[in-house]
């Protein structure tokens, strides 16, 4: 994939996920929700750590995490600068794309939302670029998560051994366009690894 196919992916995710980020951020207070099917949920969740709401323990856990996507993401700017180079695998190409865009668009959050928005409460809703300044200091905004795929959210049957007759749910993460892009860029390498590494015919 060419360099221009692959800045165009980077940025369509980063402008679908930033879209719904701030949306997200200045239309919902804090936990609010909107069902919009039985297993699927718009619902307003921030987190200071990893992906899937994940967070990190201690007062510097949201800072190392977030100097560790920095380092990181700048590695795999290099690694899709030289998948592009080296006419690698439209499929590795792409995936490495979404990864990056993913990760990039997450760590927008993390450096940026805390000066540029004011708190989130259960009864306030955050505007954006507020007289008083923002929630944070630079590197400690927190995720905007709004995903939410609930498959399966009721009592289990009696007939199920050991856990029959009690509430189970499943898939319970609340998560992002970000969070996708990552996920699904992972995915689509493990899938399609074969194409996406092919075996270099050994010489003679």
């Amino acid at each position: 994939m060419s360099l221009k196919k692959s800045i165009l992916v980077i940025i369509l995710v980063l402008l679908i996920d930033q879209i719904s980020k701030v949306y997200i951020k200045t239309h919902f207070s804090l936990h609010e929700e909107v069902k919009v099917l039985s297993w699927f949920r718009i619902v307003f969740v921030e987190n200071k750590g990893m992906a899937w709401g994940v967070e990190l323990p201690g007062s510097y856990g949201k800072l190392i995490l977030t100097l560790f996507r920095l380092v990181a993401i700048s590695g795999i700017g290099y690694w899709l600068y030289d998948s592009i180079r080296k006419n690698s695998p439209k499929i590795l190409t792409f995936c490495i794309a979404l990864i990056f865009a993913g990760a990039f668009g997450n760590i927008i959050d993390s450096v940026l939302y805390g000066v540029l928005f004011e708190e989130s409460t259960r009864v306030n809703i955050a505007s954006f670029l507020p007289a008083d300044g923002g929630y944070e200091t630079l590197f400690y905004g927190k995720v905007v998560d709004m995903i939410q795929f609930t498959f399966y959210d009721d009592i289990l049957p009696d007939w199920i051994p050991f856990w029959g007759g009690e509430h189970f749910s499943f898939f319970d993460p609340v998560f992002n366009i970000a969070d996708s892009a990552i996920s699904v860029g992972v995915f689509l390498l493990i899938v399609f690894y074969k194409k996406a590494f092919p075996k270099q015919e050994e010489e003679l």
